[in-house]
């Protein structure tokens, strides 16, 4: 069994101010996906400098749609007993399902703005966030967010404020799987040409899938509890229609010409 780091959430302290490691963490999702975006933005006919504007609009829709989502998702018990809770993001409970529509809207925004076909800026920006996922799970671990559930496996860690049980560093399963892999495999499905709609395809279904396959090592919300059987989670819920939709997208794909436009320059 090991032992659960001890790390203060906040980052920096000068005097009232503080800068937390969860906040942080979306610096460097962003910070990550305006040096990736830069890279390719010729290979759909955006300039470096539009980048920048991209990734304004996405940021508005993960931060206002990730907030807005957790709490009609997961807290609005808490959102109607305390309203200002909704603006304190430095706290933790930021939905992905809600931060994804967001970006939607945003990237529907901006391909609407700069004359690009909706799926062709999808593709281009999915390959861009799994970094952003890893380590706003890195953010929720420290932040002692998302406890797992008892296990016996050695890797197991007592979780701050839930007793002596070893459970599973699940938020660490998931910046992982929803970090690392889905980056690797995306970064490489989109160097080389490829038909529309397949990495906004593999993004959604894989995503899916990983997320869909750590609900059975992490703890439901506390107030939210099982759906059913014991072990169907809200995460699950949600995850489903994800699952789907990638799937259709990747059928889809098959069915479209290979665009040698976003292939390697």
């Amino acid at each position: 069994m090991l032992s659960y780091p001890d790390i203060n959430p906040v980052a920096i302290s000068l005097g009232p101010f503080q800068v937390h490691w969860y906040g942080l963490m979306y610096v460097v999702g962003f910070v990550a996906a305006w040096f990736l975006g830069r890279r390719r933005a010729a290979r759909i006919g955006l300039s470096p400098d539009d980048i920048g504007d991209l990734l304004f609009y996405a940021a508005l829709g993960v931060v206002l749609g990730g907030r807005l989502g957790y709490a009609l998702f997961y807290g609005l018990d808490q959102w109607l007993a305390d309203p200002l809770w909704i603006v304190r993001v430095w706290d933790g409970g930021m939905s992905f399902h809600g931060g994804l529509l967001g970006v939607l809207v945003a990237a529907w925004w901006f391909a609407r703005k700069k004359g690009l076909a909706f799926l062709t800026l999808t593709d281009f920006v999915a390959p861009m966030v799994p970094i952003g996922l890893g380590a706003g799970r890195i953010g929720n671990f420290i932040n002692r967010e998302l406890p797992g559930r008892v296990t016996e496996m050695p890797w197991g860690m007592p979780f701050p404020g839930l007793g002596p049980e070893a459970r599973h560093p699940s938020s660490l399963y998931e910046a992982a799987l929803e970090g690392a892999v889905l980056f690797v495999v995306l970064w490489f499905v989109t160097a080389t040409p490829r038909r529309r709609g397949l990495a906004s395809g593999l993004f959604l279904a894989l995503y899916g899938a990983f997320r869909f396959l750590v609900e059975f090592y992490r703890l439901p919300d506390a107030h939210i509890g099982y759906l059913a059987f014991d072990w169907f989670t809200m995460g699950m819920l949600l995850t489903m229609p994800m699952i789907a939709a990638g799937l259709g997208l990747i059928a889809w794909s098959r069915r479209q010409p290979v665009d040698a436009r976003i292939g390697t320059p």
